[in-house]
Order: C-alpha cells, then structure tokens, then sequence
C-alpha cells in the first residue's frame, strides 16, 4: 500500500509535541510490515540541513495564494535509523522562523496562510512525482486543508481520485480557529463557510476539513474516541463526531523501544532490566543527587509535563502542601503556565528535601527521571493518549494516572498502576497515598516493576491497526457525510 503521512512535525526534524513521536515511529513501523510510506512536513528554521543531509529535489513549484503565486522548493532526507523517505516544503517567508507555530506564546497571524500554502504544496508534490498514494493520512489541523482539496476542488481531476483520506485528531483543544474574512486565503469559495463545512460559530475551524471530509477519522485512544463525541471533551463539535460515529476509532500510541529502554539508553547512569532492578537505584541516587535532595530511600514521584490546567496541575496545586508531609520526594521537569512556575519555586524553598524543580527541558534529565523514579505522576483533567505512562512502564517506574483517554486505556488500578477517575485534589492524594503504602511491600513492588517492564506497546501492534484503518478507508462503500 502506497501511504502518505502530512504532519506539521516529524520526529527528529521539528517538534513541539508528541504529534511529532507519532509522526516519526508510525512510517517506520509500516515501512518494516512492508508499505510504501513517504511523509512530508515544512521545512521550518530548525530543520539543519546539514544534520539531516537534505537534498533539494524541486525549485519553484509554483503554489496559488488568493490573487498571487508562492513558490515552494522540496528537499528529501531519510528518517534516520529508516529508510523512510522524508520530504519538506520549503519557503523562507512562511517557515524561516524560529518557531513552528507562534513565537513567545503567541501565534502566528499568518498561519492560515502558512498552512494552506503547505496544504496545496504537499498535492502539487506527489503529482509533479507521480506518485499517487492509496491513502493520505493528515494529521491535525494544519494538515486538514489537503484532505478537503481531495475531496472538493481535485475531486475531478484523475489524479487524485481514488485517494482516501485519514483524518488523526491529536488533541481537540487544538482546532485551527481564523477569522471568517480570511476565507479567501484558502482558495475555498464562500459556500464552503456553512456549518455543513468550515463555518464553526462564525469562525473558519480548519479541523473540520478533517472531520467533514476525510473517510475515516482517527485519534489516538479507544477512549478518546469516545470522549471527543461528548459535550466535555468535544469543544463544540461532539455533535459532527456523533453524526459520524461509525467512521470515528481510536488507536492507542506505540512506543519506540530503540529510544525508550533503560537497557541501552545512553542517557542514565546505570543500564538494567527485568532482571537487573537493582542497577535501577543506582539512577534514583543520581536523580536525588541532581536535584539537591537527599539520597534515601523514599518513594520518588517523577513529573515530566507541560504546567498546564489540563495536565492536572489546578488539583495538584490544591493539595501540593499535603503532598509534601507526606514521606516522599517529587522531581518535576516542565514549563507552562507562570502560576505553575511560581508555585513549584515557593514549594522547593519551602521544603527543600522534598522536592526537585526543573523548569524547562532537557531531554537528558528526562530519560533520568523515568529511570530514576520510583513512580510516575500523570494527574491529566483530560489526555488523548500519553506517553509518559508507556515510558515509565519500560523503566520499571509505575504509574499514577487519572481515569481519562489514553491513561484509561493503558492503566489498570492495582494491576499495572494507580488510578483514580474524580477529578479532584482528594482523589489524587488518595491514589499517591496508596502507590506509597504499596511502595512498603518491597517484594510486591518489584513485582510489579518486572511486570510492567514486560508490558508491550511497540509500534509494531499500533501499525498493524493504521494498516486496518487504511483498509477501512480504501473500502468503496465508505463515504463522508
């Protein structure tokens, strides 16, 4: 099967998100079950073209922007550690920027145009190749536009028929929302802005060139894909999502095990396994020791998150004083909102044995945390899959998880973790009191770092089920609303 996958970011070229793990593991995965898969991202400010050995393989293809002609020039890489073939959209005005989105918290005005630029380029590209994929799967917003061109203004041209489309919402807080009057920027007429289309509440909401048109339509948890069609978690759209209900799944994230495992990973102080745990402490001390707080032999609870409402961190803040009585020490990396960063600072000078605070990121730091912690905290008000769980399982560190999207799926209270499902500062202390009061029983607790080690998320289950779903998609009888 012929597969092309648009992402506004790939792993390891650009990213801001774990859109980009997913965009970077899942082609390597359907390369391995034997698919032909190309992917194709713009080729931002930070894609070094010397790291990645791009070639440029097109000059100026020439891309219709409202009243005038944009050019794009394409170059192509290989995914390192792959044979996947990488392609990226070139143009100085819309990429050369030290952003991918915005720039200090703020979005770029032009991102409409930005993206619909990159929309148009990605099906100029593949027909100036000839090479027709069986399915074009797009992921997020800004990716939406060029399932929509399928599927309405290329529909008469022979090239493009018979292209299924795959839509993959990864979050739906993010919806790509523009002012109506920028609706020419497209190349989409006025009757294109009804609530049938793009319209959303006097507003263009470019996802819905995603939900609209695409075949099948994706996210990634079977939960999710439930949550998303309910008023809470469907941001104004649930009742689109229920209408077309039987086109909607959810396939949980793999992990990539060649980055994530504590048995060859570079960045710990000590390597171990299943069957070497107790090289495991050897990282917790190091951890301590980085941080400023004692080396013994507490409880650590790791936190590697966006410091965000939605992360869970409004009922963390809540009972974050009783937290710290309790016997155990937390380390947090992360960056987010500035009321989170002040609450952690006040905590550290407050009680300085208790608690590590990173804020920002440092990808070393973090491989360490996941070796070096004795559990792993994920409080999420909301969370379509989550990594941060499936990590922590590779390196022995359980769990503690609220009962929402991919947490739900993955976690089991008392099997593989600790879960609690009201979202509320007194269900969370109860759930971490509980992974302490099982921390005592050391025999049962190794027990069940070694079966959460041996747990399986690979990519390789996860790609079999994106190969299903371009099935599906491919099926004449399936057909958008």
């Amino acid at each position: 099967m012929k597969i092309l996958i648009t992402s506004p970011e790939v792993v390891p070229f650009a990213k801001t998100g774990g859109l980009a793990d997913v965009a970077g593991a899942l082609p390597k995965a359907l390369k391995i079950l034997g698919h032909d898969v190309r992917v194709i991202l713009p080729k931002y400010q930070m894609v070094d073209k010397g790291n990645f050995d791009l070639n440029k393989i097109y000059d100026s293809i020439k891309i219709q922007i409202m009243d005038r002609i944009e050019y794009a020039d394409i170059y192509e890489a290989v995914i390192p550690g792959t044979n996947v073939i990488a392609y990226f959209v070139a143009n100085e005005k819309y990429f050369g920027r030290s952003g991918l989105y915005q720039e200090k918290g703020v979005d770029y005005p032009d991102n409409l145009e930005r993206f619909t630029f990159y929309s148009k380029a990605v099906l100029e590209l593949i027909k100036k190749m000839d090479w027709k994929p069986d399915v074009v799967h797009a992921n997020d917003w800004q990716s939406a536009l060029s399932i929509m061109y399928v599927k309405t203004i290329l529909k008469n041209d022979p090239f493009y028929e018979d292209i299924a489309t795959v839509y993959s919402i990864h979050n739906m807080g993010y919806q790509g929302i523009f002012p109506s009057e920028q609706m020419p920027i497209t190349g989409l007429g006025y009757e294109y802005f009804t609530p049938d289309s793009l319209e959303f509440f006097g507003k263009i909401a470019l996802t819905k060139a995603g939900f609209i048109y695409a075949d099948v339509i994706n996210t990634v948890s079977e939960q999710y894909s439930h949550e998303i069609q309910t008023p809470e978690f469907g941001y104004g759209l649930d009742g689109l999502l229920r209408a077309r209900a039987k086109d909607v799944y959810g396939i949980i994230n793999g992990l990539d095990y060649e980055l994530w495992n504590p048995e060859t990973d570079a960045y710990i102080v000590k390597k171990y396994g299943p069957r070497s745990l107790d090289a495991k402490a050897e990282n917790k001390k190091a951890l301590q020791k980085v941080n400023g707080i004692p080396q013994k032999d507490v409880p650590l609870i790791g936190i590697i998150s966006r410091l965000a409402d939605q992360k869970g961190f409004d009922i963390l803040a809540q009972d974050i004083e009783n937290i710290m009585h309790l016997n155990l020490q937390i380390v947090l990396l992360g960056t987010g909102e500035p009321k989170y960063h002040e609450l952690f600072l006040e905590m550290k000078k407050k009680y300085p044995e208790h608690i590590g605070v990173n804020l920002g990121f440092d990808a070393a730091l973090a491989q360490l945390i996941y070796a070096g912690s004795d559990m792993f905290l994920m409080p999420s008000r909301y969370e379509p899959c989550g990594l941060g769980q499936l990590i922590s399982y590779k390196y022995g560190t359980i769990p503690i998880v609220r009962k929402t999207g991919g947490l739900a799926d993955t976690v089991t209270d008392n099997v593989t973790g600790f879960v609690f499902e009201e979202y509320s500062a007194a269900a969370l202390n109860d759930a971490i009191k509980r992974a302490v009061a099982a921390f005592s029983d050391r025999k049962k607790w190794k027990d069940l770092m070694v079966k959460v080690m041996r747990l399986d998320y690979s990519w390789n289950a996860s790609a079999k089920k994106y190969v299903e779903l371009y099935k599906k998609a491919t099926s004449p009888r399936l057909v958008p609303i």
